[in-house]
């Protein structure tokens, strides 16, 4: 390569040293400037070329080209008397003349390079492919999205024959035709449907230089359509069936805003689209809460909840369940029952089950709730019981149950599709209580019936009655009863003749029928008839444990009668309720619950001890119980401890009173039949005790 000094470092110079150093035309040996600050100077010291303020030390240095940009004539005449033989001098207005022509080269190819650049950049930055091909039918060029599309790389694709690249092109033809072919169809080889539009390309002089395609991947669009088209008949369908429902329909979005209802919602509550759609959940109620609100914050579905709704507030059940869209809630959809005709009627049924007596027993076993030793005892002597015709004594306090065992043994006996009568004993007076047990004759008193009257007994034959606070008959009509009881035949007041029935009588009392032996209010014959199958069943203050799943059951029945939603009680809440006595058993506890709900808010779930009435009478639960007069060493587990306690009780009880097993029950709040089972339990001799 050919050596060069630059005389000169000036703006020339320095522009002449760039270009032969990008261009490695020459190779610069020195540059030379009698200005130390130069700026070609600078340049050629970091490119580390040999730089000096005089020129004369290194021509005789075989350089073979001298490039004077000085611009000063005397140095041009010194350096071409002192150059060598075969060295070139280039003056300085050729050197500025090649300097602007090279500067002006260099912008021409930055200009070029930005340019191509930008089209590069437009050209792979759309979304859609482009492919040019040239009139011999190979690819020039190819983007990234025709890449993407096709799944052929670019650097496979430049160069070769576009039916290489793309096997079903069509874009050839557009050679042929020159015409433009716009939104063309076109499935590639590896499953891509593509929509594309082929242009020709022609230049100024109409010469055909090429063709060019733009296409797009509408494989996704196209599912898509098949999807909704799907979907929409699905619409249809679903529509369908919604509107043929007879029971009402709403569906809320996840604002709890109505967006859809069916003809039967317009129906059942009178209310439009109009006033529904767009309008929050609570429009269409009258009496109760949102459901669909709160499903929408709990997530949970509701079934079964009662409440009024519409203008005309209809009685209707309600079951709602969440939207949930892919762990997202999407909003709500609820399904109402009209049930006020059904409640209606059974209004209109209730009524003439009262005026006739006759209703049917309610209740099962399964529907008395109670885990405790005493309960469960009750309740496999009343499953006895049952499978017998004897005649059952149900004692127990005020609100403890006895009714429902009565409907219970009832239905679990073998009379059960006969009639069940019940008979308040102390609701009606003597007079008019005899004549309603027994009937009456035509003429018997004033005001009888003509052809007179069938009394409950007969009303029950075959069936059975039952016969509540038993311990308030007159002396009189427990003299009738015990007839009943001993001869199985019943006569009618102002008769006669004896009818013969068979009735399972079960009677109940609250109050103390010995007491009432000794004081002469209750005949000892007719207590013996009844006596035959005593159950006891325990007041709540005895079984505090079945507390918490009473409530539990008393809950939901008080939700189903006021169109509640109340869910569960605080722990709090029922250490306050276990730590009362009861005085009024179950019925207390289901009217202060009651109470409870009713004063709550529509939003609140759970009931607190804010929410319950003051109770008084809190006691320990072993306060009424005999207190032993000599403590015990108490040794073992818990449950050997707790038989000891049980036979040290027991003892103490049958000491107190003499004896007397009956009144040991008494003190200790059990039946005498549990009594005897505890006695045999713990071997205390029973002959022993007399």
């Amino acid at each position: 390569m050919q050596t060069a000094m630059i005389v000169g470092a000036g703006k020339g110079g320095t522009a002449i040293l760039k270009i032969l150093k990008e261009t490695a035309i020459l190779d610069v040996k020195a540059v030379i400037d009698i200005d130390p600050a130069a700026p070609g100077l600078r340049y050629a010291k970091d490119e580390g070329i040999t730089t000096d303020s005089d020129w004369k030390p290194h021509i005789a240095d075989n350089i073979d080209v001298i490039i004077e940009v000085t611009g000063n004539d005397q140095v041009f005449t010194a350096l071409r008397d002192a150059r060598g033989k075969h060295a070139v001098l280039i003056p300085g207005s050729v050197a500025f003349l090649l300097a602007s022509l090279l500067e002006e080269k260099e912008e021409l190819v930055e200009t070029f390079r930005n340019e191509t650049y930008k089209h590069d950049l437009i050209f792979n930055s759309t979304e859609d492919g482009m492919v040019v091909i040239d009139t011999d039918e190979n690819v020039i060029l190819f983007n990234k999205s025709a890449e993407k599309i096709t799944g052929v790389s670019r650097e496979f694709a430049l160069g070769r024959h576009i039916h290489e690249v793309i096997a079903a092109s069509e874009l050839p033809g557009v050679l042929h035709t020159r015409r433009i072919e716009a939104n063309r169809k076109l499935l590639l080889k590896n499953g891509a449907k593509i929509i594309a539009t082929r242009i020709p390309i022609i230049d100024e002089k109409e010469q055909l230089i090429g063709a060019f395609s733009v296409f797009q991947d509408i494989t996704e669009v196209v599912n898509l359509a098949e999807e909704i088209t799907n979907l929409k008949e699905i619409q249809t369908m679903l529509e369908a069936i919604i509107h043929s429902s007879d029971d009402a329909i709403s569906v809320v979005d996840e604002a709890g805003r109505g967006i859809l209802i069916n003809p039967a919602y317009t129906r059942i509550t009178g209310l439009t689209e109009d006033e529904v759609i767009g309008q929050p959940a609570t429009a269409d109620i009258s009496e109760g809460e949102s459901i669909h609100m709160k499903v929408l914050q709990t997530r949970r579905a509701i079934r079964g909840a009662a409440m009024r709704v519409g203008p005309n507030r209809k009685e209707v059940v309600v079951n709602v369940a969440p939207i949930i869209v892919n762990g997202k809630l999407k909003g709500s959809v609820g399904v109402i029952h009209d049930v006020s005709e059904i409640l209606s009627l059974n209004r209109e049924l209730n009524r003439a089950r009262q005026i006739i007596r006759t209703l049917e027993a309610k209740y099962s076993f399964e529907d008395i709730i109670g885990k405790s030793d005493e309960m469960q005892l009750a309740l496999d002597q009343a499953k006895l019981g049952a499978k017998t015709p004897a005649t059952v004594l149900l004692r127990g306090e005020s609100g403890t149950g006895k009714e429902l065992f009565a409907h219970a043994i009832h239905n679990a006996s073998d009379r059960k599709y006969n009639k069940f009568i019940r008979v308040n004993c102390a609701a009606l007076s003597e007079s008019l209580l005899e004549s309603e047990l027994f009937g009456y004759e035509e003429g018997a008193f004033s005001g009888a019936k003509r052809g007179g009257k069938r009394g409950f007994f007969e009303e029950a034959n075959n069936g059975s009655i039952f016969l509540d606070e038993i311990g308030e008959l007159s002396g009189n009509t427990q003299a009738k009863l015990l007839r009943v009881l001993q001869e199985k035949e019943i006569t009618r007041v102002g008769g006669t003749k004896s009818i013969p029935i068979n009735v399972r009588i079960i009677a109940a009392t609250n109050v103390n029928l010995e007491k009432g032996i000794a004081n002469g209010t209750f005949r000892e014959d007719l207590y013996y008839r009844l006596n035959r199958m005593p159950i006891h069943i325990p007041p709540l203050r005895r079984r505090k444990g079945d507390i918490p799943s009473l409530c539990e059951r008393l809950i939901h029945k008080i939700n189903q009668d006021y169109g509640r939603n109340v869910e569960s009680i605080s722990a709090d809440a029922m250490n306050y309720l276990m730590s009362y006595d009861w005085p009024g058993n179950v019925r207390e506890l289901e009217n202060i619950l009651g109470r409870a709900i009713i004063f709550m808010y529509y939003t609140e779930q759970e009931i607190d001890t804010n929410h319950l009435p003051e109770l008084k009478g809190k006691f320990n639960e072993t306060s009424d119980l005999p207190v032993l007069k000599h403590s015990f060493q108490q040794a073992g587990s818990l449950n050997e401890r707790m038989e000891q306690y049980e036979k040290k009780l027991i003892e103490q009880a049958l000491e107190q009173a003499n004896g007397n097993k009956t009144l040991a029950a008494k003190v200790l709040g059990i039946s005498v039949r549990n009594l005897y089972y505890k006695l045999e339990r713990h071997q205390l001799a029973i002959d022993s005790m007399q």
